[in-house]
Parts: C-alpha cells; structure tokens; sequence
C-alpha cells in the first residue's frame, strides 16, 4: 500500500477528533499513515486543551500525508469553521460533516487514497438538517454508484458476524427477514471473505431466528421457511453455507474456530457476541462497495466527548484492517 488512508471527521460533537489525535500520537505503534479531513484549527484547539503533544499540520493533497505523518497529524482543510461543542452537535456542521465524507470516496476512487475510514456520526442529528439516507453505508452506496445494496461485517480476531437485517426494531426486524436477503448477504460476505480476507474457500455459519434454530418447527417456522431454502440457494451456488445453527451455541471459541463468518438474522443477535469478546477492538466493514472502508464500532460518545477519555482502539483497529484491506486489492490487481 502506497497511498495513505482517508479518515473523515465523523460527528464533531463526538469523540472523533479525540480519537483521531490519540491514534496519531501511537503512530509507532504500526499504525499505517492516514491523513483527516477535518478544520485543522478545531483539532489544532482540542489538543492544547486537553495537553497533548499532537502536532496538527494542514495539507494540500493527500500525496503529502505520508511524509507529514512522521511529524504532524496531516489534516485536509474542510474549509469552514465547526460549531459544535463536545456533546452539544450543532446542525450547521452538517454540509461539512457530509463533505468529508464525499471527499474521502473522491480521493479513494481517484487514487490519491487506499481507503476509506469513517469516525461515527450521529445520524439524528443529519436527519434534523434534511438527511434523507439510512445512515452511513446507504449514503455511502450512493455516493460509489452502485446499485447492490451494501453488507455490514463486524469484525474483531476472534470472529466476524454478518447481520442480515440491522437498524430495525427487532418486530420489525422478524417480519421483515427474507431468504432473498440471507442469500444476498451470504453472497457478498463470501465474495468478500476470498478478496478481501484472503480466504480461497470461507464457510460461513447461519444462524436460526428462533431459540434451537426453532427445534424442527416446534419454536417457530422461520428457519423451515425462509433460512433453510436461503441456505440450499447459498450452497447451489458453490458456498460452503452450515445451518442453521442454534445462536447459543454458535460463538463459544471451539464452533468460532469452524467457520469463517457468521451470518446472523438481526442486529443483537450478531454484535452482542462480537462486543462481549472484543468490546473496544471491533471493527465495522463495508462489503459490496468498489472501495475499501472501515469504521470503528462505537458511536459518537457524546456524554463523554472532549475529556479525552475516549480510547482510540477500535480507530486503530479499523486502519490497519483498511491497510490490509487495500494492500490485498492492490496486490490482487
């Protein structure tokens, strides 16, 4: 990998800038150089008053954040002036939170970044200024031009969950579960498994909606229904698709070891056993998308933003899995 990661701003009310300055005062810690696209002078303020040695330096384009990053945090201008307070997120900043994240789609899909890592957002308060998307991956889709519906992947070393339905309530979530979106997710989670984890034959594990995958129709019919004829589907398809499988019992460490990715039916069912093994190193990964992007898995923090207390681990997580990411499509061709 040749070209430096693009870190966008995220929520400027958040914690983002606090763990952005973190990451970069351990960068000796192999973290690959990235450069922000933020108002150098917010980030410049937030360090003097919180007394850390971060050495803020804006840039003109990212070719020059690799060499600036031995020095200084490399940090593209936004252009404008941020409002928000820690904890207090103000609507004017929302064109410029927007704005960063256009630009880094814009500096990957030129060439002039390797990958895209975004800090949270708070999407209440986008949807307040007229934000019209989903949250992140949706405007994301957009702005890559695609017209497959992105996948969500939450990963940590131990292990990798797939949710097949996400930001719904978990009524919601039950009613609306089709084995056309296991299948799709399954796609594009294998599809992503082999070029971008390096992994020539994955095996993904799908778990049941209901408790004991439903014990043969006795605990529900989603399994016979919709999971089962999503699974036949996946394996017509040359996929190594297994279950489904009783959530209970799918994500102690000896089944974690016999699969490469598990596919689980809604949102909780897949982070609590990622967050309860990795609460602060998890990683959010964009599947589907014609660039690499990376997130870390935690919001915006608000309750403790600009005490400094947040921990940048996650970040640091999410670019070097963007490295590897990039440096694997790179070397793939």
């Amino acid at each position: 990998m040749t070209n430096p990661l693009a870190v966008t701003m995220g929520e400027p009310a958040g914690i983002g800038g606090e763990i952005t300055l973190k990451t970069w005062l351990a960068r000796s810690d192999d973290i690959p150089p990235f450069y922000v696209i933020d108002d150098p002078d917010r980030l410049a303020s937030l360090a003097r008053r919180l007394d850390w040695p971060a050495v803020v330096r804006a840039i003109d384009a990212p070719d020059q954040a690799v060499d600036v990053f031995v020095e200084a945090l490399p940090v593209m201008p936004i252009g404008c002036a941020i409002r928000a307070q820690p904890g207090r997120p103000d609507p004017a900043d929302v064109p410029a939170i927007l704005s960063a994240i256009e630009t880094a789609v814009r500096d990957v899909r030129g060439g002039r970044a390797a990958a895209v890592v975004t800090n949270p957002i708070h999407k209440n308060s986008l949807y307040c200024a007229g934000f019209r998307h989903a949250g992140h991956t949706e405007y994301l889709a957009e702005l890559a031009g695609t017209s497959q519906l992105p996948v969500m992947m939450l990963v940590c070393p131990a292990l990798r969950v797939v949710p097949v339905t996400i930001h719904q309530a978990l009524r919601e979530a039950i009613e609306s579960l089709s084995s056309a979106d296991i299948v799709h997710a399954g796609r594009v989670t294998g599809a992503a498994l082999r070029q971008d984890f390096g992994i020539p034959t994955p095996v993904l594990a799908v778990a049941g909606l209901n408790p004991h995958a439903g014990e043969a129709g006795a605990l529900g019919r989603e399994e016979i229904d919709i999971i089962e004829p999503a699974l036949a589907e996946l394996r017509a398809a040359g996929i190594d698709a297994r279950g489904p499988l009783p959530p209970d019992t799918m994500f102690n460490a000896e089944a974690r070891g016999s699969y490469d990715a598990a596919l689980c039916m809604y949102h909780d069912q897949a982070l609590i056993p990622l967050k309860t093994i990795d609460f602060y190193g998890g990683v959010n990964v964009t599947l589907g998308l014609p660039f690499v992007r990376t997130s870390p898995d935690h919001g915006t923090a608000f309750a403790i933003a600009g005490r400094g207390a947040a921990r940048p681990d996650s970040l640091i997580a999410a670019l070097r899995l963007a490295a590897r990411m990039a440096a694997g499509r790179q070397a793939a061709g």
